[in-house]
This record gives C-alpha cells, structure tokens and sequence, in this order.
C-alpha cells in the first residue's frame, strides 16, 4: 500500500477547520490570565502528544522497513523497557508537574468583588457584591467585569446540576444545588465574551447562554452605580401602557423590577434589562422586536421553559410592553 500525500490533506483540514483561533467563544484566544495559562497547558499536552505519534511511528518504520530482519531479544528489551516504561514515566511526570504548577495561580483569591450566579431553569441568576456591600446588586443572563481586577464568582444551582463556562476568560466550574463552588477570574482585556452552560440539563440546554462584558474600571463601577438604581420610570403614552399590561398581566408575580409593584423571584430580575447585550439567555439580540417575540413565544424558543407564552396579546399590546422593557435601562 502506497503512501499518498493527497489522501492525506482532507484528514489533516477536517479537525483543524474545525478549531477557532478567534471569537468570542474560542479557547485559543484567551482574553484573562486563567485561560492563558490553560491554553500553555494544551499546547505543551500537544507538543507531547505530537512527539509521542513521531517516536512510536518512526519506530515502527524503522523496524518494518528500515531493518527488515529479526531482532535479538536483548534489543527487543531494551525497546520495551524504554519505549513501555521510562518514556511514559517521564513524559507523566513532566505533564503532571506542569499541570500541578498553574494550580496555586488558578486558585488565587480575588480582590474585592464578589459575584454569585446561580444556575436556574435555562437561565442564571446574577448578584453583585461589592466589597463592604450588605445587600447584592441583582441581574440576569448577563455578567460584568472590571479588567485587570481578579473577581470571585460563587456558583451554585437551583434543581439540577450546571456547569458556568468562559472559554475565552477561564475554566469550566461545576455549579451544584445546595452546594457552593467558586471559579476566579481576572481578565486581561475589554470586550465581550460568550459563555455557556457546559453541563447537560434539560431540553434547552443548548439555549443557556450568558454575555460576559469586561469593562475599564471606571466605566465597571459607574455601571456598578447605575444598575444599584430603580427602575428607570417610562417615558411616554406608549410605555406607560406597557408598564400597565405588564402589571395587569401578572408579569410581577415571576419578575422583579426596583422601584415598582413587581417583586416577583421566579424569573430573571427586569429592573435594567434594556441595558443587557442579550435577551433569554443570549438567544436574542436586545431590540423590541425580541421582547416581543420572547413574551408571545417563549416556549417555542426555549423549549420546556418555565415561563408562559403571551399568545393572546395583540401586536399593539406587545408591542407596549416591549417599549416598556427596552426604556428600562
């Protein structure tokens, strides 16, 4: 059987086509200290595993088609002693002192703000608690992060188990009901990053999605002061009948908005939702049309959410609630 390059090609570019080096989403472009040093950890992974495919093809070729002729059993030990036992132990030992060496960092602790996301059902919960602060900064579907600081976030979950991922910020951390676990991260550059629920936990896991925006420090804590407000008041004919069908319609009984009747904790908070980068957990862009997609369709969105379809309503009627939702800033 002849070796042929050419056959060889769409085997090599089918798993590298499949690797993004660049996005919001990729682990290979790392944008916070913990997920640089990760990413060193595959490529040296990678560089051994690489050798490794080179020392034990190049020997089965020279030993096949090179020699071609029976070995003494003296030279037959030597290869299993050193190909079966010494390689592997050192090759073992220098991945798993590596691997032990990033840990002390990857478990540092963080500087001041303390974030808790909770893992509901396809969403996440989000409070803010500023050094010193007695009572959290409430959000959703959304986290925000000074960069340059490193922030310690505390996991948990309500019904069945999560897993809160930032390929681009850090490592995966499992999130538990009635148990606390705590990822730390410190970015290393401003933007927007994708995280997901790494964790199979229903039938819209796919459709658990969150923004992670890394901010300046000054624009993170006058963010910080804003979202601390009430709700913004609505402005205007339109999104004061949309605030009343709001109300009128039960939507406070499941969502919170500061500052107003609804207190409800079932549902994601709304007091700033018109600030976020997304709706529904990261499947929809934050525009009107969204809200009102979302509030007459939610289910067929997001299967087996928790929250009902607004089927009933009207075109106008939705589309005053959602000029209510996108003033709330």
């Amino acid at each position: 059987m002849r070796f042929r390059p050419k056959t060889l090609a769409p085997l090599v570019a089918l798993p590298v086509s499949a690797c993004s080096f660049e996005g919001p989403q990729s682990v290979l472009s790392p944008a916070g200290i913990d997920a640089e040093q990760l990413v060193s950890l595959f490529w040296f992974l990678l560089a051994i595993a690489v050798v490794l495919w080179l020392l034990m093809n190049g020997l089965f070729f020279v030993i096949t088609r090179i020699t071609g002729r029976a070995h003494s059993p003296k030279l037959a030990e030597r290869i299993i002693i050193g190909g079966g036992i010494v390689f592997p132990v050192i090759g073992l030992a220098a991945i798993l002192g590596y691997g032990l060496s990033i840990m002390p960092d990857q478990r540092a602790p963080g500087d001041g703000l303390v974030l808790k996301v909770t893992g509901e059902r396809f969403w996440w919960r989000v409070e803010y608690w500023p050094e010193g602060a007695e009572a959290p900064i409430y959000s959703a579907n959304e986290i925000r992060l000074p960069v340059g600081r490193r922030s310690d976030i505390r996991l948990d979950a309500d019904k069945v188990i999560h897993s809160f991922w930032i390929p681009a910020l850090a490592g995966k951390m499992d999130m538990f009901p009635g148990r606390e676990t705590s990822l730390r991260l410190e970015p290393t550059k401003t933007g927007t990053y994708r995280g997901q629920c790494a964790e199979f936990c229903g039938e819209s896991h796919a459709l658990m999605a969150f923004q992670a925006v890394v901010m300046e420090e000054d624009a993170f804590s006058a963010w910080l002061e804003e979202q601390e407000r009430d709700a913004a008041q609505p402005k205007g004919e339109k999104a004061e009948r949309g605030r009343d069908l709001f109300m009128s319609n039960g939507c406070g009984a499941c969502h919170a908005v500061r500052g107003t009747e609804a207190a409800g904790q079932v549902g994601p908070d709304l007091t700033h939702v018109g600030s976020r980068e997304s709706l529904a957990a990261g499947i929809l862009p934050n525009a009107p049309q969204s809200f009102a997609e979302w509030t007459r369709h939610a289910a067929a969105l997001k299967p087996d959410v928790d929250m009902p379809s607004y089927a009933y309503l009207s075109a106008d009627e939705l589309g005053a609630i959602a000029h209510y939702l996108e003033g709330l800033q």
